[in-house]
């Protein structure tokens, strides 16, 4: 399957793997780059560059298919912005892709370019997409109200987001949002992408360090299972619905500020409830294609499975314009 995407970063399919924060590590990346897609592990969910540089180390164990790291240049809650120190880790490592999602990474890509590394810059609006393209990044991923994580603030879905994107930009362009089986894909394509983001699909990948009771919880979930939080601070999070969700609603509503929303949204309890297996205690970012969810499988055998549907989803429309 040949688009501008599997040209422009050498994958087979056109499939890239969500951020998913504290989930995204090496066995998941390595498995998914492995199947032919682009996996990706996130530099959030390290404290130290060390850290980050061991982690590309054991996803280059396991293939020598591409493969990215992503770098959030969204606003920190707390301690200093780290994506300096994240950059210098991906040069030294001489990674072949970088994605960046927030503000612009214009400071960063003369020296990323000049490395040779490929950019995909991620953002919920075509304005953002354009302004990107202008600084010079290789494609760009849009991602529709649709997404878990941040859709942004504009409300606009990936059926309308989607092909606006396509006639605006001249990148590649990759769609995020609702895309969690090959009937996505084959979607995404027909409205002008060149490829799709898959992150909730993803998080139910057999690779991922998941708790038992944190996967039950997910696979029972239908379309209707997320909510959007944190608009009060103009950063919309798509999120599971949940009691850490709703005490965040409750404390936008009255008015609650950053410093009093810290101790609901703030990553520390996040994780916490994750390795304990508390479906409700922390903010878990997630999409209404969870929805569309029923097993977990192997990365490879979703990767599978998903261009296998996206082709007879495509020969059925062929059959249909006959």
């Amino acid at each position: 399957m040949q688009t501008r995407l599997t040209q422009l970063l050498g994958i087979r399919y056109p499939i890239i793997q969500g951020a998913l924060q504290w989930l995204a590590r090496a066995p998941l990346a390595g498995a998914v780059s492995a199947a032919g897609g682009l996996g990706i592990i996130n530099a959030k969910s390290f404290t130290e560059p060390e850290d980050l540089r061991a982690e590309i180390a054991a996803v280059r164990a396991i293939t020598d298919r591409p493969f990215a790291v992503n770098i959030s240049m969204l606003p920190e809650l707390a301690g200093p912005d780290p994506v300096q120190q994240w950059v210098e880790v991906c040069l030294s490592e001489r990674v072949p892709v970088v994605e960046t999602a927030g503000r612009s990474p214009k400071e960063f890509l003369p020296a990323l370019k000049q490395a040779g590394i490929k950019v995909i810059h991620k953002v919920p609006a075509v304005r953002f997409g354009l302004s990107a393209q202008r600084a010079g990044v290789d494609a760009v991923t849009l991602v529709g109200f649709e997404c878990g994580g941040h859709p942004g603030m504009d409300g606009v879905g990936s059926l309308v987001l989607i092909p606006r994107g396509a006639d605006q930009l001249s990148v590649p362009l990759i769609a995020g949002g609702g895309v969690a089986d090959g009937r996505g894909l084959a979607a995404a394509l027909a409205l002008g992408a060149d490829g799709v983001v898959m992150g909730t699909r993803f998080l139910l990948a057999q690779e991922v360090e998941l708790h038992p009771a944190i996967r039950r919880r997910l696979l029972a979930a239908d379309e209707l299972a997320t909510t959007l939080v944190m608009g009060s601070l103009r950063n919309n999070a798509r999120v599971l619905n949940n009691a850490a969700a709703r005490e965040c609603l409750e404390l936008e509503a009255k008015g609650a500020g950053i410093e009093e929303l810290r101790g609901v949204i703030g990553g520390g309890r996040g994780l916490g409830a994750l390795r304990r297996g508390d479906p409700e205690d922390g903010i878990l970012a997630l999409g209404q294609g969870v929805g569309l969810i029923e097993e977990i499988l192997p990365a490879a055998q979703i990767i599978e499975r998903t261009i296998a549907q996206a082709r007879e989803s495509l020969a059925r429309m062929q059959q249909a314009l006959a």
